[in-house]
């Protein structure tokens, strides 16, 4: 028997990240490279995206959130090393912003009105994806 072509085909690691409105900001988080980034992370096996991002936003920033709908998708290539698929959700939560927590994951945790997303070190996938859900600059 053969095996499906799928086997064949080239394989991406697929990161799932939320974009939350939290008083008017949209929480962000720098890495190690420096840059901002949206919450979320890998996918675990047998794992849907909505339920994927509802964990890692739990772990990266101790908010519960209900993921509303798609954004966007786009292939993220990492300084050359390694192409990411990267699915984009739009979320909801009724957390103040005294209650996000920021995990050891990441360097920092800030708040940043939409205004101030295209002038951020963010990749440009992030930032069409916040411009995708139609935020009121402040």
């Amino acid at each position: 028997m053969s095996l499906p072509s799928d086997t064949r085909a080239p394989r991406f690691p697929v990161s799932v990240k939320g974009v939350i409105l939290v008083d008017g900001r949209i929480p962000l988080l720098l890495n190690e490279r420096e840059e901002w980034e949206l919450p979320g992370g890998k996918l675990e096996p047998k794992e849907s995206p909505p339920v994927c991002l509802e964990r890692e936003i739990v772990e990266e920033l101790g908010v519960q959130v209900h993921v509303e709908r798609i954004l966007d998708c786009w292939l993220y290539d990492i300084l050359g090393t390694v192409e990411v698929v990267i699915v984009t959700y739009l979320c909801s939560t009724r957390e103040s912003p005294d209650s996000l927590r920021i995990s050891h994951e990441h360097k920092q945790l800030r708040l940043f009105f939409p205004s101030e997303i295209p002038t951020l070190n963010m990749p440009e996938g992030y930032k069409q994806s916040i411009l995708a859900c139609g935020f009121n600059s402040d």
